[in-house]
């Protein structure tokens, strides 16, 4: 087996549906299997899968564990060579997973490879990013980014200097769709699940990058990803009120306690 597609799903059914629907219809050559990990949704996703995609397997938690360990039930079940961590709101198209495949097994230095993102709309989304700054996570989810100073701090974070028509090495990589060897998991561990949602894929990249590997983004593999960052939807004061935001602060400053002494 050489690829192990893991959908972490809490309460998006339809749109597991669609994304195994993307992987079958997709220009992949390679022995691969996908499995759906559920953290306890209580949507009836166990019968859609027996009924539409039998050959998908199926883990159920039993509770809602959060991003960081859902996909590691997934992890720990996986056969294949590599692991693909695919959010349930990802649209493949195209030969986008055998681009990803080709290019991490031509790269022994490469730990972390992962495509461009795209809105429904081909529009880009900035999903690869540099490491954080103190108040960036601030920034980015209350009405303080709105400030001259603060934009400034979240377009470098954001790397809008580069056009991300090209492939590069950067610090970081948003979790929505990663490509990771076994090998370097087996090397460098699991997602940290004292993170429940936000900072386990920063994390991850991290220890991947202190273990002497490559985290890549590669231009020319694209998906579709319809994504809203609903922990900023409320905006203004209330955002600091927002239950997401609140998590994303949380993780936020364990992660700072974890890494502290590390330069941002």
């Amino acid at each position: 087996m050489e690829l192990s597609i893991i959908i972490l799903n809490y309460k998006m059914r339809g749109l597991v549906k669609n994304c195994i629907k993307s992987i079958l219809e997709s220009e992949f050559d390679v022995p691969y299997e996908v499995i759906v990990v559920d953290n306890n949704s209580n949507d009836e996703i166990e019968k859609m899968l027996s009924e539409k995609y039998p050959q998908v397997r199926f883990i159920q938690t039993g509770a809602n564990l959060g991003m960081g360990a859902g996909n590691n039930a997934g992890i720990k079940e996986a056969q294949g060579k590599h692991v693909l961590i695919l959010n349930p709101d990802i649209f493949v198209v195209k030969d986008s997973l055998q681009k990803l495949y080709n290019y991490i097994n031509e790269k022994p230095d490469v730990g972390l490879v992962a495509p461009r993102l795209l809105n429904p709309d081909k529009s880009l989304q900035y999903t690869c990013y540099r490491w954080h700054n103190f108040l960036t996570p601030i920034y980015r989810r209350t009405f303080l980014g709105k400030l001259f100073w603060a934009k400034k701090e979240l377009s470098r974070f954001l790397m809008q200097d580069w056009d991300h028509a090209t492939t590069r090495q950067v610090d970081w990589i948003q979790g929505s769709c990663l490509l990771v060897p076994k090998k370097v998991i087996d090397e460098v561990g699991v997602f940290d699940d004292r993170f429940f949602m936000y900072f386990e894929d920063t994390d991850l990249c991290r220890r991947i990058r202190k273990a002497g590997y490559k985290n890549v983004y590669l231009s020319d593999a694209e998906v579709i990803h319809l994504h809203r960052r609903q922990s900023a939807d409320s905006g203004g004061v209330n955002a600091l009120f927002n239950k997401l935001t609140r998590i994303h602060i949380s993780s936020w400053m364990k992660y700072m306690l974890k890494w502290k002494g590390i330069k941002m």
